[in-house]
């Protein structure tokens, strides 16, 4: 029996390991059938989860969004109208199939740059964005040039476009995340959200046809779609489909609820899967999957708040006192985790050293702290002094006569006066020199005359008519015999 002896006490060095031990808590990720995948926040810049965001793949259709932004962009700066008419030129229909997606346009053909944008979107019209292209720059090649520069302003580091449309190009590549950054600046303007929301439009009369009815494909928002009503969703809203053998099935989408805003990127889903009883669309399953548990699991926090004391500092030339409290500008709520432990948060903070300077007003911007849950940094905050401190005007002169002399310039130029000073105070003391030497010399002269003057006799009392010479006046004066 001693061989159990031992058994109890493992039990509990276990039992105190495990409560010890670091926890952590993740969040189940969703299924995903897509190759790449991205939700993110619509009202910052965090990705909530993600799947190969960063691999390049093909965009099919999706390249869509890119092409209609740059033309609504236009319109917005004034150098093109959505009422001004536009002629389909020839070789708007080059590189199409058979199974390209089109509205039927054809050369020569004239309507009007909406009705172009709603083809392009809600049919998935190819010529469509060819016609645009050609509208905007002049040439389709001078268009995808533009394309792919606004790509690059807008951060896209993995994403090359090589046309208008998404056919498949060795050359015409992106990514999950480049293209949610796209998307994000997209979904920013009015029109664009009223063109992709709309369920059904029709175009016009044109000169070469009849009225066409357009159908938008987003079977999240419309249950008229050819993808059937299985896969509407309350909360979507936008944006785009897309699909080739090369690129998949894919779906960008949006959708609110409860003043969550998510951004889905769905890209390379299997259609149909696996099921062959039922021909579902991966891409709107992913997409569903997505938001239900991004609803699910996330929600607003507030993580940093105005009457949080960050950081003292120092300030120089202060009056009254050296010190001030910085607190957050404003307040900062985040989409987290519903278990995120707000009280983890750690807040990594940047000084502008030389801003720590009086006079400061209260409110004044010193600093900035990064916001950082698990490492991860999740934006930053400003910082600002809350209060105000007034100069020192002793200190402030005493900070410019420091500086001042600590200046070379300003030192050389003193030692030099100095030096000047010194040589004109030795001039004036060797001139004194030279002058008390010269009136002693002087007195002494004149005292050596005088006294030449009174030793000589005086001659001038002898006369011819006289005898004899006057009598010589004793020294000491004269008398008077009585």
């Amino acid at each position: 029996m001693k061989k159990f002896r031992f058994f109890p006490l493992i039990i509990i060095i276990c039992l105190a390991l495990s409560c010890i031990a670091p926890s952590a808590s993740a969040l189940d990720e969703p299924s995903m059938v897509a190759t790449s995948v991205v939700l993110a926040d619509l009202n910052s810049d965090a990705v909530l989860y993600s799947k190969n965001m960063d691999a390049q793949v093909s965009p099919a259709s999706l390249t869509k969004i890119m092409t209609v932004l740059i033309a609504i962009e236009e319109v917005e700066a004034g150098n093109h109208s959505l009422d001004e008419s536009v002629t389909a030129q020839a070789g708007c229909r080059d590189g199409m199939d058979e199974d390209s997606s089109t509205s039927g346009i054809t050369p020569g053909e004239t309507m009007s740059y909406r009705d172009l944008i709603y083809c392009a979107m809600l049919q998935s019209a190819n010529e469509a964005c060819n016609i645009l292209a050609f509208q905007v720059s002049g040439s389709v090649e001078s268009f995808v040039a533009r394309m792919n520069e606004r790509a690059a302003a807008l951060g896209c580091t993995g994403t090359h476009f090589a046309n208008t449309n998404g056919l498949t190009n060795d050359a015409h590549y992106t990514t999950a995340y480049d293209f949610s950054l796209i998307t994000r600046e997209a979904v920013k303007h009015e029109f664009f959200m009223t063109v992709v929301n709309t369920k059904q439009y029709t175009v016009p009369q044109t000169n070469y046809c009849a009225p066409r009815v357009l159908e938008n494909s987003n079977a999240l928002i419309n249950t008229a779609s050819i993808y059937g009503s299985d896969y509407f969703y309350e909360y979507a809203s936008g944006v785009k489909t897309g699909y080739t053998r090369a690129a998949g099935s894919c779906l960008i989408s949006t959708a609110e609820k409860d003043g969550v805003r998510l951004l889905g990127v769905v890209m390379g889903s299997t259609c149909p899967l696996n099921d062959p009883n039922r021909k579902d669309y991966g891409n709107f399953v992913d997409s569903l999957s997505l938001y239900n548990w991004g609803f699910a699991n996330f929600s607003y926090q507030t993580v940093v708040t105005t009457a949080m004391n960050v950081q003292s500092v120092s300030i120089d030339l202060a009056q009254d006192f050296s010190e001030i409290m910085l607190h957050p500008a404003n307040d900062v709520t985040l989409l987290l985790p519903n278990d995120t432990d707000v009280s983890q948060i750690y807040l990594n903070t940047t000084i502008y050293a030389d801003e720590l300077v009086a006079p400061i007003s209260s409110g004044q911007e010193l600093g900035t702290a990064s916001i950082m849950i698990n490492g991860t940094n999740y934006g930053t905050v400003k910082l600002v002094s809350n209060t105000s401190v007034d100069l020192s005007r002793s200190e402030y002169f005493k900070l410019r006569l420091q500086s001042l002399f600590g200046k070379t310039w300003v030192v050389v130029l003193i030692v030099f006066v100095c030096l000047l000073f010194v040589g004109y105070l030795a001039l004036v003391a060797h001139y004194r020199r030279l002058r008390q030497k010269h009136l002693r010399q002087r007195r002494m002269a004149e005292q050596r005359r005088s006294m030449q003057q009174y030793d000589r006799p005086d001659y001038s009392e002898y006369s011819p008519n006289r005898t004899s010479p006057p009598k010589p006046t004793p020294r000491g004066g004269s008398y008077t015999k009585r």
